[in-house]
């Protein structure tokens, strides 16, 4: 009989689900993606996105790792032996992505502290670029593999954190830790939302936010930032909610909980747009300017514009400050806890070690490697790394997930039959019809753009390529990293199953 490590209750794996999907790209992504692409009118594609894309993966998955019971690669290794590739790969990705995303949230730690005073100054671009990360004029400078130790230290303390988690396992480390910081996350950002929407001028922002531009509804590019903002902020496609659904008991309502994690993530995400979207109508009041001139997103809006929103706040400005950056490195551990337990479970399984020894392993090895982005060059690095890992690793396993799961195995019927037995809400023929039909579709679309932009295009000088970086810093930091995780998905398949581990007609749950 196999034993394996559980949830304690439900509310323990949505709560974890939930803290996976929230993320740092909830705060910083969605509210200038929504704006930039109709304001008020994307949320129609939006919610399509959501219903026919992102919850509809996530029962697969929930489905898949509930079934089949073992990490993301255990897990196609017992659906067919000759998909392994495909889990470690999404693996792989995961673990690329943690060597940056815990630089991120470095970050925000240091910021947190620096918002009690605002020890930024006034100039907050140049603070961030030169007093704070020390960045040099191009990743090719001599000095840009320096340590900066005013980022090594919070970053130590990052992994830390994350690796004592994970060590503890699943119920003792995993879901007590987001029992704590997710309800802590909502009461902080629901503090931030009502604190912004008080502020003069916010009426204007969210004005903005919610205006409805219904002209661009029909632009396929409108659709296409839908479906990527849903299919990037559900953490699908990279192993965890495959590998958190492979510790759900066996009488798991599936359907339900993909439902409510989907509605959850995308209730964060509608805070969020409210309540930075709040703070830029204040922004701009303050410098007399139109808000879609103070607009941002990403790195440019957590650390660039929001210090200049706290410079101007007239009263509690340092608790304001304080609170938004500890909302970020709230959401940063919760998800970095979720993408390092993918590749700690599949070392643990594959190689037949102990938990902590994979911890430390795996985490240990994510965490050398993460080094290279608290350097002087380390923004470089990471924006490159993140552009390629994301749109050619994420969005590209998703496509090939559905392909190979809906048209090559034609295992839906199997995965339906499994979800209903378990389930309350029964699925139909249409969550075959957006699995085999609108993902791949949407999916293969955005692939061949991408494609299209990044590498079939022709360079007449250097300065064409992703931000102006060389063909040489691409190659080496973008694609072949992007590469190299494929290749390395099936190098790690080289290596067989230990004995005692079923991967051939696997009986499995239900």
């Amino acid at each position: 009989m196999e034993t394996r490590a559980q949830w304690g209750t439900r509310a323990g794996f949505i709560m974890a689900a939930v803290g996976s999907a929230i993320g740092l790209g909830n705060i910083w992504r969605f509210p200038a993606v929504a704006y930039e692409n109709g304001g008020g009118a994307f949320f129609i594609p939006y919610l399509f996105a959501l219903l026919t894309a992102g919850i509809p993966l996530l029962i697969l998955e929930f489905t898949m790792g509930h079934k089949y019971r073992g990490s993301a690669p255990l897990t196609y290794a017992r659906l067919n032996k000759k998909t392994e590739w495909l889990g470690w790969w999404a693996v792989l990705v995961a673990f690329v992505i943690s060597t940056y995303y815990s630089v991120i949230i470095a970050w925000a730690m240091r910021y947190s502290l620096f918002s009690l005073n605002q020890s930024w100054g006034s100039d907050t671009q140049g603070f961030l670029f030169g007093d704070f990360l020390k960045i040099t004029d191009s990743p090719g400078a001599a000095e840009s593999f320096s340590l900066v130790p005013g980022i090594l230290v919070p970053l130590i303390l990052v992994w830390v954190i994350t690796l004592g988690i994970l060590v503890k396992g699943v119920k003792k480390g995993i879901e007590v830790a987001n029992r704590v910081f997710i309800p802590l996350l909502v009461v902080l950002f629901l503090i931030i939302v009502v604190r912004a929407l008080t502020l003069p001028g916010a009426l204007e922002g969210l004005n903005a936010f919610f205006q409805p531009n219904f002209e661009v509804i029909a632009q396929p590019s409108v659709w296409v930032a839908a479906y990527g903002q849903i299919f990037f902020s559900l953490s699908i496609a990279f192993a965890i909610m495959i590998t958190y659904s492979s510790y759900l008991p066996k009488k798991s309502d599936i359907t339900n909980n993909a439902f409510i994690t989907g509605f959850a993530n995308s209730g964060f995400e509608l805070l969020a747009g409210i309540g930075v979207f709040a703070a830029l109508g204040f922004m701009a009041a303050q410098a007399n300017l139109p808000v879609s001139e103070v607009v941002a997103g990403g790195v440019g809006l957590a650390f660039v514009v929001f210090p200049q929103i706290i410079n101007e706040m007239p009263f509690l400005s340092g608790l304001f400050g304080f609170t938004f950056f500890a909302c970020l490195v709230l959401a940063g551990l919760t998800s970095l806890m979720s993408i390092t337990e993918t590749y700690v479970a599949a070392l643990s399984e594959k190689f037949q070690i102990s938990r902590t020894k994979a911890v430390l392993v795996g985490g240990g090895a994510a965490a050398f490697l993460s080094l290279l982005f608290a350097t002087r060059g380390g923004l470089y690095f990471l924006d490159n790394a993140d552009y390629f890992i994301n749109q050619f690793g994420v969005a590209f396993i998703g496509l090939v997930e559905v392909i190979v799961i809906a048209w090559v195995l034609r295992k839906l019927g199997v995965f339906q039959n499994h979800a209903n037995a378990v389930s309350d809400i029964q699925l139909g023929a249409w969550w075959k019809i957006c699995l085999g039909v609108i993902t791949p579709v949407v999916l293969g679309y955005m692939m061949v753009m991408l494609f299209k932009q990044n590498l079939l295009r022709e360079f007449d000088t250097a300065t064409g390529n992703y931000e102006g970086y060389s063909n040489l810093f691409i190659l080496f930091g973008g694609w072949t990293v992007a590469s190299l995780a494929i290749v390395g998905g099936f190098l790690f398949t080289l290596k067989k199953w230990n004995s005692n581990t079923q991967t051939d007609e696997y009986k499995e749950v239900g």
